[in-house]
């Protein structure tokens, strides 16, 4: 669709297109045919008034046409680079956006660097301005320094070492993370006549976004990298005190029940192998749920018949894929915190698919959560020890699933408590 402004100059031209030609009609019939003098002379100063009016109207909206070129230009390469910037910046995505970059703008050559050596360069000159290779020119090690563009108006300030190079003018604008310099973006040049304010402006608007979308791709590398330094906390947090209480157990029973013991044993070695793998992908349901009743079932054989467990979950959704250590969570809190001395626990695990989504419901008839604590189970920083394994599933979920998915917590103080895990996915 065109914009409104090539739409008005091309309006334009057309009338003054359209003027011109008739007024040139009547002077040429007036150079062949008697014409009264007035009508001639009249004729003759539209037509010169015409194109003095064109010439006008065309310096007048050319910056105007020239402003939306190079607005398209730059959101055009920004758009375009977001697929690889997000993946932060290093010799693969540098180049692909230089190469995006010279397709859409006048430059002869197109260059990204970080702060010591040359990431990324597409066209002239690209034989021998070596990717890899560390930075050469001192005015590019200056705009890192001082967080300033640089312009070079001469081969001499490039620093090129080739004698016969035709790059002879550049531009330099830093690019920053969180208002720090992390390297450049170089607009090369074969003349210095190209270095206006158009080209000066264009170089710096793309800068920036290209900027911004390295802060953004930084802010999700480290949001990821805190979910799971997040998740390692959580596990290691919870298995000393369930090594030690599972390990008493099965030493006990292998005075009293041998062959329980050494199902147990093997049951535990699997259960805390996948516990130290990396689960940061997703896996089936079916699997999460294997894995939070071997737990239960752990902690069954310590109680006895204190603790009884009930699992009615439909077959149906057992194969959607989910974050690891969802359920675990979840079921070991109810045996951690629902827990009443001398009174027997049942711990139900139910789910089934409701429209859009899903709901599992883990549940205790335990010792519950104080009405002033419930408010704020789902809160940030809120309990100690397993008291951010709410909070952290919570997250998680909403972060594979969207917003629409997550936790919701009831609890009645000595009468138990219901987690209730909703994941949408589509119907």
């Amino acid at each position: 669709m065109r914009s409104i402004s090539a739409i008005r100059s091309w309006v334009l031209d057309a009338t003054l297109l359209t003027a011109t030609f008739f007024i040139a009609v009547v002077v040429s019939v007036g150079l062949v045919v008697q014409l009264p003098r007035t009508v001639f002379i009249v004729a003759t100063a539209a037509l010169a008034i015409a194109a003095l009016g064109s010439a006008v109207a065309r310096i007048a909206t050319r910056p105007d046409h020239m402003k939306a070129q190079q607005s398209h230009r730059i959101l055009e390469i920004a758009d375009r680079s977001l697929a690889y910037l997000r993946r932060g910046l290093d010799s693969e995505t540098a180049q692909e956006v230089c190469r995006l970059a010279l397709s859409q703008s006048e430059a002869a050559a197109v260059a990204i660097t970080d702060t010591e050596s040359v990431l990324g360069f597409a066209g002239l000159g690209e034989d021998h301005h070596a990717i890899g290779g560390p930075i050469m020119t001192r005015a590019t090690r200056e705009a890192i320094e001082e967080n300033e563009h640089r312009i070079l108006g001469s081969r001499d300030d490039i620093g090129c070492p080739k004698r016969d190079c035709l790059l002879r003018a550049a531009i330099v604008v830093p690019l920053e993370i969180r208002g720090e310099p992390v390297g450049t973006l170089k607009f090369y040049y074969t003349t210095p006549r190209l270095l206006n304010e158009t080209q000066v402006t264009m170089v710096e608007g793309l800068a920036r976004l290209l900027s911004t979308q390295l802060e953004l791709s930084e802010l999700e590398r480290q949001t990821a990298l805190a979910c799971r330094m997040e998740l390692k906390a959580l596990q290691a947090q919870i298995n000393p005190h369930f090594l030690f209480n599972t390990i008493n157990t099965i030493a006990m029973l292998i005075r009293t029940d041998p062959a329980t013991a050494r199902e147990l044993l093997r049951e535990f070695a699997s259960f805390y192998r996948r516990m130290l793998e990396d689960n940061e992908g997703p896996i089936p349901l079916r699997q999460e749920l294997e894995y939070a009743l071997t737990y239960l079932r752990f902690e069954q054989a310590r109680f006895g018949e204190r603790l009884h467990v009930f699992e009615q979950i439909d077959p149906t959704i057992l194969g959607i894929e989910v974050p690891a250590f969802i359920l675990q969570p979840l079921v070991e809190n109810c045996v951690q915190h629902g827990t009443k001395p001398d009174v027997p626990l049942t711990i139900t695990l139910a789910g089934r698919r409701e429209g859009g989504v899903i709901r599992i419901r883990v549940a205790d008839d335990g010792a519950g959560i104080s009405p002033e604590d419930l408010p704020r189970v789902l809160e940030t920083g809120f309990g100690k020890g397993l008291g951010i394994a709410l909070k952290n599933v919570d997250d998680r979920l909403k972060g594979h699933f969207g917003s629409a998915s997550g936790l919701a917590v009831e609890s009645v103080r000595g009468k138990g408590t219901t987690v209730t895990m909703t994941i949408a996915v589509p119907a």
